[in-house]
């Protein structure tokens, strides 16, 4: 059964943290391994992937990390599973040590079958344009998913057939099985756990009544989104079961490279060009920004790379983000090749810089 796995496989190891880690070290190391071994960016990774969030469905969850961490500190001879049973002196199990642990067990490995259980957290990567992640967008992003088979109507029996009542555990899904003062249950092998038989499998979903489908959600991307931001959509992830809530969906923001601007913390950067005598006379220049063109003057004598801010043409106010600004670092042009004439009217123009600097 499942829980055999809380006795063989330490899941504070497997997160990277202490057993007294708080609940955000428990999300935070989750988050970070989930993401460097996400199988759609890190293909191989899909073991370590399952093994990672096996860990965190459990000890993510505050009722199940409590149940975990009693299972773990009674040890495996506590189920059964250990040459001690439940027999008491050296290597065996006092009941009377750990209070009422038949509800313990009873919950664990009997009626927790039906217990609601949160869905998982999903993860997906969106991409966007500079220009969208400047000024925010709502768009979606598509996630498989899972709906009820339209063949059989989520039964799994094939049209024209029925699921038929387990013989052996009378359609209860689970076993019992007496150990002296306590009862534990198991999985059922004749039905798995169903409660019951499915003599022709519905050709569709073979026999799970869930055929694959995808589904749509909605992303509403704030002003200002940095490249790699995780965006958090709660209860968008994996549905839960037995009523339980939904899983978080984690979006992964790319932002990709634009020819034209970069960013500044919340300032965007550009570069405008101007010619040698623009710059030494003065001009007004056209520039770009994000939405419509803005006019900027360069004053005479102005360096090449001068920076002039134009305010408020940066980054949108979002929350508590302020408005940013449009930094524009002025190139001059210096020609590389003279007419004659030119290289006449330069030559007097330095000589007569000349005079008036001796």
């Amino acid at each position: 059964m499942a829980e055999r796995e809380w006795f063989d496989t330490d899941y504070y190891h497997v997160l990277g943290v202490t057993s007294s880690a708080t609940d955000k070290e428990i999300t935070r190391a989750y988050r970070q391994l989930a993401k460097k071994n996400h199988p759609d960016t890190n293909p191989g990774k899909e073991e370590t992937f399952k093994k990672i969030s096996a860990a965190y469905d459990v000890l993510g969850d505050a009722e199940k990390r409590k149940e975990y961490d009693e299972v773990r500190r009674m040890g495996p001879a506590a189920a059964g599973f250990g040459g001690g049973g439940f027999s008491g002196g050296p290597g065996g199990f006092n009941p009377g040590d750990f209070g009422d642990i038949g509800d313990i067990f009873s919950g664990l490995f009997g009626g927790r079958r039906q217990r609601a259980q949160r869905g998982q957290d999903l993860e997906t990567n969106l991409h966007l344009s500079f220009r969208d992640a400047v000024l925010g967008v709502e768009t979606q992003v598509h996630l498989p998913s899972e709906k009820a088979c339209a063949t059989c109507h989520a039964t799994g029996a094939a049209p024209g057939t029925s699921v038929t009542t387990c013989e052996r555990c009378q359609g209860r899904g689970v076993l019992a099985d007496d150990q002296g003062p306590f009862s534990l249950s198991s999985v059922c092998p004749a039905c798995s756990g169903r409660g019951g038989r499915i003599e022709r499998p519905c050709p569709t979903c073979h026999g799970t009544g869930r055929e694959l489908s995808q589904r749509s959600v909605k992303v509403r991307i704030p002003a200002g989104v940095e490249d790699d931001k995780r965006i958090v959509l709660k209860g968008k992830g994996a549905p839960g079961s037995n009523g339980g809530p939904a899983g978080n969906l984690y979006v992964n923001v790319h932002v990709a490279p634009d020819a034209t601007f970069a960013r500044r913390g919340r300032h965007l950067t550009t570069t405008v060009r101007v010619s040698f005598p623009d710059a030494v006379l003065g001009t007004s220049v056209e520039v770009p920004t994000v939405d419509e063109p803005v006019t900027v003057k360069v004053s005479a004598g102005t360096q090449s790379g001068t920076t002039l801010r134009v305010r408020g043409r940066g980054v949108p106010a979002a929350g508590k983000h302020p408005l940013g600004d449009l930094l524009v670092t002025v190139s001059v042009d210096v020609p590389r090749e003279l007419t004659g004439e030119q290289r006449r009217l330069i030559e007097k123009l330095r000589s007569a810089l000349g005079e008036e600097s001796a």
